[in-house]
């Protein structure tokens, strides 16, 4: 039986006041125009040069006063803790405190509950000009499976790597979680190969992939972290957990394994460039060496680290090392934010005031002052680096996420620079003021080809019904 083949779909973005490529050659186009067709992009560049066939185009958007940037990656988060964001007990605490705070309502989760509040998380990110985005899902009570996330993305339109947590020691065997909310250690491993075989997709431009997530030292034990590795490079999967996130957390291993947590990771497999690491405040310098060395990933979640005090990490010097790093919101829970634009924002002003904490006062018989040297710790476009093409490699999708550029997915966020918010700094520098200035949601949001965002509004869910749904859960969540 022949059948007719369907129409190639093609988008144009024209008129673009900037396009920021994030390319090998850094380029950034003036009055641009951005060809999609099927779901790739076919050629980017002035308009003046706009290939002739773009007259086939099923759509047309107009860029005008736009900038474009390539869609940004989260590389870290708990999407289901936006049930339980800026919940009073726990506002004030640091992460152990926070945590023993939380277990015990978190108990109460329910599937529903996990596909609403993903969804919740998500329209977030999207709304802000995210289009990949990791989610860490650790805790399985009364029958949640990380099916109900995946499910959540697939009907918003997110490309997601959905990495399957796990808790195996409870505090009766020295860890932190309750002891009803950890899982045994066989059941664990036997759902991560189901969830493998089942979605993971590892083919260039892949919506849906699966990564290993041990939740961290204080919660699995030795064995569940090595066999989870042995598992993940048997299906040519990636690794995931929590590493050095704060003082308890490096007093923990210390005293436990007698092991930094570097030297912990090293000594289960947990190094390689299949492996990344979220926080990593407490990194040292051998650890930072070790992970340069063996393409080890960060992900980097400033709001986070500064929301629980856990300390600012030395990202300026991970980057020095050539260790991957990308950004990540974490859960909503200690970020009570799901804003990329505005993470990248910090992560630019944590390492300037890194850089001038930890600046010498005198040098060379001449006084060094910290506010000349800082400001360089971090530039607009290396954060906005971080946010796209670095998040893209550290969830091992450099060769095909991060870049506006031919053959690359196309997904990309447009921002607009008309607002009140932009006035002034848009003139001068229309990319830089996307991290200087407040961060702003995007007006369209483009994923895999598709318009996800429109005009600032979230068009493949009811974004008013679905939060109403969330406040109720977790209204009954806390009662």
């Amino acid at each position: 039986m022949l059948t007719t083949p369907q129409a190639m779909a093609i988008l144009l973005i024209q008129h673009l006041d900037t396009v920021a490529t994030f390319d090998e050659s850094d380029r950034t186009w003036r009055n641009a125009a951005i060809l999609i067709r099927d779901g790739r992009v076919a050629w980017v560049g002035p308009q003046s040069e706009l290939p002739g066939h773009f007259q086939d185009a099923n759509e047309v958007i107009d860029g005008t006063g736009l900038v474009a940037i390539p869609g940004l990656v989260n590389t870290h988060h708990h999407m289901f803790q936006s049930l339980t964001r800026a919940l009073p007990q726990v506002q004030d605490a640091e992460l152990f405190s926070w945590l023993r705070g939380l277990y015990p309502v978190w108990t109460r989760l329910s599937p529903d509950m996990i596909h609403c509040s993903t969804q919740v998380a998500m329209a977030e990110l999207l709304l802000s000009g995210c289009t990949t985005s990791s989610d860490h899902l650790y805790l399985f009570p009364n029958g949640i499976r990380l099916d109900e996330c995946i499910e959540a993305a697939r009907e918003i339109g997110m490309r997601f790597v959905a990495t399957r947590g796990s808790m195996s020691v409870g505090v009766s065997a020295g860890g932190l979680p309750p002891d009803d909310l950890v899982e045994p250690e066989d059941e664990i491993l036997a759902d991560c190969q189901r969830l493998i075989a089942r979605y993971h997709d590892p083919n260039h431009g892949a919506m849906t992939q699966i990564a290993l997530a041990p939740c961290s030292p204080f919660s699995v034990s030795r064995d569940l972290m090595r066999l989870s590795a042995e598992l993940a490079r048997r299906h040519g999967v990636r690794l995931h957990t929590h590493l050095a996130e704060n003082d308890h957390d490096l007093a923990y291993s210390l005293e436990r394994f007698g092991r930094t947590p570097a030297q912990y990771a090293e000594d289960l497999g947990w190094v390689g460039p299949d492996v990344w690491h979220a926080h990593c405040v407490k990194l040292d310098e051998p650890g930072m060496a070790l992970f340069a060395a063996t393409g080890t990933g960060v992900a980097h979640c400033p709001c986070s680290n500064m929301r629980l005090a856990s300390g600012i990490a030395p990202i300026r010097r991970m980057l020095d090392l050539g260790v991957p790093v990308g950004l990540g919101v974490d859960g909503s829970a200690s970020n009570d934010s799901a804003q990329m634009l505005g993470e990248t924002r910090q992560a630019m002003l944590l390492a300037r005031m890194r850089a001038a904490l930890a600046a010498p006062s005198t040098g060379n018989g001449a006084t060094v002052y910290a506010c000349d040297e800082a400001p360089r710790a971090m530039t607009a476009r290396q954060a906005l680096r971080l946010a796209t093409r670095g998040g893209a490699e550290v969830l091992g999708r450099g060769h095909d996420l991060g870049r506006i550029a031919p053959g690359y997915c196309a997904d990309l966020a447009c921002f607009d620079l008309r607002t009140i918010a932009m006035a002034g700094a848009a003139v001068h520098d229309p990319v830089a003021s996307l991290v200087f200035c407040a961060p702003a949601n995007a007006r369209h949001t483009i994923v895999n080809g598709k318009v996800v965002v429109r005009d600032g509004r979230l068009v493949t869910l009811d974004c008013p019904r679905l939060v109403e749904r969330h406040n109720r859960f977790a209204r009954a969540l806390v009662e």
